[in-house]
């Protein structure tokens, strides 16, 4: 089969063709060749399969440490599709949980949960993890209790009152891991590291929130995956089966080989890196935007550098752990600066973000000339401010001027143009001089 293209223009009222032809050649609905053009010679390639083999092509020999690294990570994904086929949903589980949930809604008389069995058995699921039994523990010796509660829509963690709430109308997996991600909360809470980013300048606020959010994250994978090892494997198929899916497989790519990356933070490190190159940022980011176009109040830093010295070392206590080694020490320098973590790639949210830096600094600025004196509200110099040299000997060259026009101020031949009352500046200008016709009328 051949196509034929012809270009035509207009020469002298009459069209000329200029021929280019290209080819494609096709056996019984298969194309094995293709043309392209390159000016006026064509170039034929054919699609033949060349063997080749993929475990050498990124081996140490080949290209070094890039190559070994490239090589390690092809046998992580090769043994994580392995785990991951156990986990696997079939193609009509949407659907049924939908009957399910809908038989549930339209029920006449929905059933009536017994909240405080629930909170319990929660409590107890959780223990089969070593990170949630251990923040779990320290969150009762600070007096936190953990219940059920239909006043909050997933789970929450309420400082004032010490309190952990959960909805006792979701899925089980769903409350562990919930469970999980508000008992890590209390733990920033009590490290101190659970600051609003609002306290920190725009650049530095930014990077907090990213942070918090993904040690949540990161928690919330680990006890999901410690579940999962000690057979509870239903909240790690809801992690392969959500949202979570791409922060699971970054977790598991590093613990399922070697399982000392769990202890060691390597794991955890991934899942935190996993979720900064997520989508995720452009959202979060969005919602704390908003909220600095609404706040009034300032900083509570005083400083960008302080700021920024309070944001390191927030950033290495984040990834304190109950136990085992701090996952995000030494990363923590690298993380301050790395574009990865603390561009906002989002446009819209990058010009809001620009418009709120340059507001506050232009606020801050316009304060800092008004308590120095250099700018004052009125015309009249300030209650208490002598008048300078200068300001004294332009009143008394006004005083000249008004006697040499006249007697009393004024004029010769003309109306009072200024107040008597003391202290009037008044500045004469004569735009004409006095002319007098042959009648002696003055005009």
């Amino acid at each position: 089969m051949s196509n034929f293209i012809d270009d035509h223009s207009a020469h002298n009222g009459r069209a000329r063709t200029h021929g280019r032809v290209r080819i494609a050649y096709t056996l019984n609905n298969y194309q094995p060749v293709l043309c392209t053009l390159l000016n006026d010679q064509p170039y034929f390639y054919m699609d033949e399969d060349v063997p080749f083999e993929e475990d050498g092509l990124m081996d140490d020999g080949s290209y070094g440490e890039l190559g070994a690294e490239v090589a390690a990570l092809h046998k992580k994904i090769e043994a994580y599709d392995r785990l991951s086929l156990e986990f696997t949903q079939p193609a009509d589980t949407r659907l049924q949980n939908f009957l399910a949930d809908a038989s549930v809604i339209c029920a006449a008389t929905p059933a009536a949960t017994d909240k405080e069995a629930k909170a319990h058995e929660i409590i107890a699921a959780l223990g089969e993890s070593r990170l949630a039994a251990s923040l779990w523990s320290y969150a009762q010796m600070q007096g936190v209790r953990l219940i059920c509660s239909s006043q909050v829509v997933n789970a929450y963690y309420e400082r004032d009152t010490k309190t952990i709430m959960i909805n006792p109308d979701l899925e089980k997996t769903d409350q562990l891991l919930l469970a999980a991600r508000e008992l890590r909360a209390h733990w920033q809470h009590r490290q101190g590291v659970l600051l609003h980013p609002l306290s920190f300048h725009p650049d530095q606020a930014i990077l907090i929130n990213r942070a918090q959010l993904a040690d949540l994250a990161a928690s919330m994978i680990r006890v999901g995956w410690e579940l999962q090892l000690a057979g509870n494997k239903d909240v790690w198929g809801r992690i392969e089966n959500s949202s979570l899916a791409d922060l699971g497989r970054a977790f598991a790519r590093e613990a399922y080989l070697d399982f000392r990356t769990i202890n060691s933070g390597a794991a955890s490190a991934a899942v935190f890196e996993t979720w900064f190159l997520s989508e995720r940022c452009r959202h979060q980011d969005k919602q704390l935007i908003q909220a600095m176009l609404a706040d009034y109040q300032g900083y509570m830093f005083g400083s960008e550098q302080v700021s920024r010295t309070i944001s390191i070392d927030l950033i290495r206590a984040l990834g304190e752990m109950p136990f085992g080694k701090n996952y995000l020490a030494e990363y923590a320098p690298m993380i301050l600066s790395d574009p990865v973590f603390t561009e906002v790639r989002d446009r819209s949210n990058a010009n809001f973000l620009w418009f709120i830096k340059f507001e506050r600094s232009f606020r801050e600025t316009e304060q800092h000339l008004q308590s120095s004196g250099v700018i004052h509200t009125s015309a009249t110099p300030a209650e208490g401010h002598s008048k300078n040299a200068e300001d004294r000997r332009n009143e008394q060259d006004s005083d000249v001027s008004r006697l040499d026009r006249g007697t009393n101020g004024r004029p010769e031949g003309g109306n009072a143009l200024e107040s008597d009352a003391p202290g009037a500046n008044v500045i004469f200008v004569q735009f004409g001089g006095v002319r007098s016709d042959s009648a002696g009328a003055v005009q």
